[in-house]
């Protein structure tokens, strides 16, 4: 009798400890890369700590979760050298089999809309989106412009926004639907023929914003798409709607590396390779609030989703900073290997 009560105790602290400790896991995680390590670092943002790191391939640039928050997709980069995309069992912590993209070369830009991957391919100069339900890329549109780099695509897929490095040019692509209303051009007219069934196709406008184009940000509205051109430390203001320029920033941002609205699209944070500052502008008013020092040079910036703090990669000094919002100083510091760089969140659903 006294063993059975005994096994029975166990088996109940051994329970309620299963059911606290899935309470007390993070049920959002930071994911940060680090380029020399080749790997990514799943991170608890309450406490900072490393909670494990999976090997993720070579040249890491980019990192975006499923929307479930199960799954990591990482871009194998390589200027081109590499056709990969590396695939994270995030609950497991483990690297699943990679994404072959065949001569989809130079995979960078990441984003994940509607079920799929969707991705740049620098040196196909192109982008094209992965189905993980079939394992297969699905679609794949040219640019036509040189090194396809960030990508962006809205909730309901008709629309995609890249920015094309070398080009120094912003790509906005807009899905239209073709109502066919009688015969193809050319063809004799057949009696009693219905018209051909509805299509759908794509319409590029290629807006010029300035050399180095390549950290870029849609702001929460969608009005407007906001440009950091790295080659002439300026900033370009797209009218979404009118899809043409409005304003030219003189931000001083030369060797801009990313750029983010707040969740709130009140600030715009943009982070530079070749100097140790945060530059933070006022998206109202597009005048600069604050330089925040946070090393020698930074790269990716990830928003906390409720807008209490930013996540900043110092890739020359080798962490992570971590900057309030409000008092827009940094209070922490992660070291998730050396050359951080991109940055993503995955919240589990």
């Amino acid at each position: 009798m006294l063993t059975g009560l005994k096994l029975s105790l166990g088996v109940t602290i051994l329970f309620v400890s299963f059911i606290l400790s899935a309470q007390s896991a993070p049920k959002a995680t930071l994911l940060a890369l680090s380029k020399k390590d080749h790997t990514l670092a799943i991170v608890d943002p309450g406490s900072l700590k490393i909670l494990g790191k999976v090997p993720v391939g070579e040249d890491p640039h980019e990192v975006i979760a499923s929307a479930d928050g199960r799954t990591a997709y990482v871009s194998n980069y390589g200027f081109g050298t590499y056709n990969t995309l590396a695939v994270i069992d995030l609950a497991g912590q483990k690297a699943l089999t990679p994404v072959d993209l065949g001569p989809l070369r130079g995979p960078h830009g990441l984003h994940f809309v509607g079920g799929k991957v969707w991705f740049t391919a620098e040196a196909a100069k192109a982008i094209g989106s992965y189905d993980p339900a079939t394992k297969k890329v699905d679609w794949i549109l040219g640019t036509g412009q040189n090194r396809t780099h960030m990508i962006f695509v809205s909730d309901d897929m008709k629309r995609i926004v890249t920015t094309n490095v070398s080009s120094g040019t912003v790509s906005m692509i807009e899905k239209t639907e073709i109502r066919p209303t009688g015969p193809p051009p050319g063809a004799a007219p057949a009696p009693n023929r219905p018209p051909g069934p509805a299509r759908s196709d794509w319409d590029e406008t290629v807006i010029r914003v300035g050399n180095g184009s390549e950290g870029f940000d849609v702001s929460p509205d969608g009005k407007e798409i906001w440009v950091a051109t790295a080659q002439e430390g300026t900033i370009s203001i797209i009218d979404a709607a009118a899809k043409k320029v409005t304003e030219t920033l003189n931000a001083n941002v030369v060797g801009a590396n990313r750029l983010k609205f707040t969740p709130d699209g009140h600030m715009v944070f943009v982070s530079s390779l070749r100097s140790g500052g945060i530059a933070v502008l006022d998206a109202a008013t597009h005048k600069e609030i604050k330089r925040i020092n946070v090393g020698h040079g930074a790269a990716g910036i990830q928003m906390q989703p409720d807008g209490s703090r930013v996540f900043v990669a110092c890739s020359p000094d080798n962490y992570v900073v971590v900057i309030d919002l409000k008092s827009l100083e940094v209070t922490s510091r992660i070291d998730v290997g050396p050359e951080p760089d991109g940055l993503a969140w995955s919240v589990v659903q």
